[in-house]
């Protein structure tokens, strides 16, 4: 998530575009965002910061500004975001609808741990519930978000981009946090399930057979 910097980051362009706009105009609005987002990029290169957050932010903030410009209006620069979040919500139900729940895919394919979940039903279940948290957040996003730029409450959508953002997500991420323990625990639980029953039936072969039992080095 990027720790209190990443949030930093992700709040400036939005809080200097409103500012910019609401004492300049539009148009210095929407430059001070993107030179905002610059600056940011260039800080982390010279901070030697990972730059796949900035990159992004800073797209983010292009493809935000071009819509506020092509369409004229402050409320604009949300738009992009505002429709994101739609998206977004429907991957992570869909993902749950396949048994594939992306909070479960993404965790365990970044930390290389397989698809071991996937095959144990209480573990994908605890998944599905993480998945449905995030795409709550995302549906919260687009439904409050949205209907404040049906009313044009542009400044509204500024504080509603940033207070809905990082911090509802960290809340949604307590739920992965909690979906993830769960899994790791049951199979856990379940991988030494699995060697005792061996060492038991490696033990009874030994007796049926009248090999005794291997000793410990």
């Amino acid at each position: 998530m990027g720790g209190v910097s990443g949030l930093i980051y992700s709040s400036v362009p939005v809080v200097v575009f409103v500012l910019a706009n609401a004492f300049f105009g539009l148009q210095v609005g929407i430059w001070s965002a993107v030179g905002s987002a610059i600056a940011i990029t260039v800080l982390r290169v010279v901070r030697k910061e990972p730059l796949q957050p900035a990159i992004s932010g800073f797209f983010g903030v292009a493809i935000a500004a071009f819509i506020a410009y092509r369409t004229g209006s402050a409320k604009g620069f949300f738009l992009f975001g505002i429709w994101a979040s739609l998206v977004y919500c429907g991957i992570f139900v869909v993902s749950v609808l396949v048994r594939w729940p992306l909070a479960g895919v993404i965790w365990n394919f970044l930390n290389g741990t397989g698809t071991a979940w996937h095959k144990d039903k209480q573990s994908r279940f605890g998944y599905d519930i993480a998945t449905l948290a995030m795409a709550a957040v995302f549906a919260a996003r687009f439904v409050v978000q949205r209907w404040l730029y049906n009313e044009d409450y542009t400044g509204w959508l500024a504080f509603a981009k940033i207070a809905m953002g990082y911090p509802l997500y960290g809340l949604a991420l307590l739920v992965v946090v909690w979906a993830v323990r769960r899994s790791d625990k049951r199979l856990k639980a379940l991988a030494e399930a699995r060697e005792t029953e061996e060492a038991d039936i490696e033990a009874q072969l030994r007796v049926k057979y009248g090999r005794p039992p291997a000793q410990e080095a």
